[in-house]
């Protein structure tokens, strides 16, 4: 077995294709949940990008979902299990940080192929990508507030650089969803495309990557990553708050009410 084959066998909910001048498929994989972000999921996600960066053979990352989702946000009984606790809302937040810093320490680049339905942990790689490439019709919400907790996972760090504050504040404090061609309209996403381009495209771009002058794309990415990087500090904030809501009533409420299908209460 090689040193390759052997970090990678470690991962179970993500799933690793090799294609043609290094390019690496890294596929969500949580059968029947649409990919949701489980505990395990949540922890590779805080792994995987340090370990394919550190990998001489990855020359691009492409990061989709399988199926006809990229990921529906976190998985209820995982949240369950943070709603009230302290002890599990700081090994969350560690995580959470981890994904973030992560993504933008990764000098390889990567492009994600956004094929679905996308919210939480999932969006922050979709969009925390280099290039993100979505299916027009794909519908995704940053989704926090529907849980009743601060917008902590990325958002905070590069909404407003991708779309202006306006339109991240707007998004961001309603939750509302948007498709795939508003948000390459406003500038959330690289490009909108159908649904059947979608993985397609992204390889296509990752392949023009992988073959292209090596250290001046990576230090092209390390340079403007220093624009997210001055963003680490309100990332850290809002990610402080998010975790704190965890251990308020309102994140128990978001939770029930999404468990029984039905129109928060929050408390005023």
């Amino acid at each position: 077995m090689t040193a390759t084959a052997d970090w990678r066998s470690a991962y179970t909910r993500l799933q690793f294709t090799d294609h043609e001048h290094g390019v690496v498929v890294v596929t969500l994989d949580n059968p029947g949940k649409l990919n949701a972000t489980d505990a395990v999921m949540h922890a590779e996600l805080a792994t995987v990008f340090p370990d394919l960066d550190r990998d001489p053979s990855v020359n691009a990352v492409v990061v989709t979902g399988k199926g006809g989702a990229f990921s529906a946000g976190g998985d209820l009984d995982w949240i369950a299990q943070q709603v009230g606790n302290y002890t599990q809302t700081m090994a969350v937040m560690r995580e959470a940080g981890d994904i973030v810093r992560t993504l933008i320490e990764c000098d390889t680049p990567v492009v994600s192929a956004i094929n679905g339905v996308a919210v939480g942990a999932g969006l922050a790689v979709a969009l925390m990508a280099d290039i993100s490439v979505i299916d027009r019709a794909a519908r995704f919400t940053d989704g926090h507030i529907r849980l009743g907790v601060a917008a902590g996972d990325h958002a905070i760090a590069i909404w407003p650089l991708l779309c202006g504050m306006a339109k991240a504040k707007y998004l961001l404090m309603t939750a509302d969803f948007i498709d795939g061609a508003e948000a390459e309209r406003i500038g959330l996403v690289s490009k909108a495309v159908d649904a059947e381009e979608v993985l397609p495209e992204a390889l296509r771009i990752a392949t023009t990557l992988a073959t292209g002058p090596r250290d001046a794309i990576r230090f092209t990415k390390r340079a403007l990553n220093h624009w997210l990087r001055q963003a680490l500090p309100a990332f850290e904030a809002s990610l402080a708050y998010e975790m704190l809501n965890f251990l308020g009533g309102d994140a128990a409420e978001g939770l029930a009410a999404l468990q029984e299908h039905r129109r928060p209460e929050f408390g005023q």
